[in-house]
């Protein structure tokens, strides 16, 4: 059995709708943006598991604040972005760089999304992505620190990943942010199939995620900025005409509605 068979990926929730990124060989594991250290611990002693090494992908608090207490009980490398202040980082880490933890047999590539935060990175895994507060289930993160120019371009760097690709996001909002994907698109029949599904799964408290590329590309509205349907609900919410054939001023007006709501 090789390492991509028995590696599983668990999501360790903490506070109201974070997801803590757990991948595991019953063994080793390693934790993605552990904003809590307290739930991290209480799994890994449940499974019996050690801590090969911390990965973050942002500074913010949700996302750090278990890192210095996880890194000094089990003496683990942190992995973070090189353009950020984050306590505790042993390997800075920006566009390009790899990542290798030995006792898990892995290789991860990490990219910069920049736009929620200044340095915000991702880390790619096989047919994965962690993606952290930049994609969500039907949404993106807010513009914290970076520039629309920045996370547009970060968007549609991720909508380049094969269509397969797992999209592993940092918090539970599918069911949050429907209402105004169905409002930019009330016609996408492939999104009121993922209302429905996304309603299911969370009656029986069930994550939405993974999601999918494909699927993020059918019904999220801010990769699918140049859909006539899109642009036509965007500027009825607006009161006026977007520039025709600007997918940047349709982003930048979406982001700024789904603010408001």
């Amino acid at each position: 059995m090789n390492s991509f068979t028995m590696l599983k990926i668990i999501p360790i929730p903490a506070f109201a709708d974070n997801y803590i990124w757990t991948l595991h060989d019953q063994q080793h594991a390693i934790v993605i943006d552990p904003g809590d250290a307290a739930p991290v611990h209480a799994y890994l002693q449940e499974h019996k598991l050690k801590l090969s090494a911390i990965l973050v992908t942002h500074h913010h608090r949700d996302h750090v604040g278990g890192i210095i207490e996880l890194a000094e009980v089990y003496n683990s490398p942190v992995y973070g972005p090189r353009h950020e202040k984050i306590p505790a980082i042993t390997h800075p880490l920006g566009e390009g760089d790899a990542v290798e933890i030995v006792a898990l047999n892995l290789h991860l590539q990490v990219i910069d999304i920049p736009g929620h935060t200044h340095g915000h990175i991702a880390f790619l895994w096989d047919n994965s992505v962690f993606c952290g507060d930049t994609l969500f289930g039907c949404g993106c993160g807010k513009l914290f620190e970076g520039t629309p120019t920045q996370l547009h371009h970060s968007l549609q760097r991720l909508a380049l990943l094969p269509d397969t690709t797992l999209v592993y996001c940092s918090h539970e909002y599918t069911e949050l942010n429907l209402p105004f994907a169905c409002a930019c698109e009330p016609d996408n029949s492939q999104l009121k199939q993922r209302e429905l599904d996304t309603h299911r799964l969370r009656e029986q408290h069930l994550p939405t995620l993974p999601s999918t590329i494909a699927l993020e590309k059918a019904t999220n509205p801010f990769l699918r900025c140049s859909e006539p349907e899109v642009i036509h609900n965007i500027e009825l919410q607006l009161g006026h005409k977007l520039p025709s054939h600007d997918e940047l001023a349709v982003f930048t007006a979406m982001r700024k509605l789904r603010d408001l709501c």
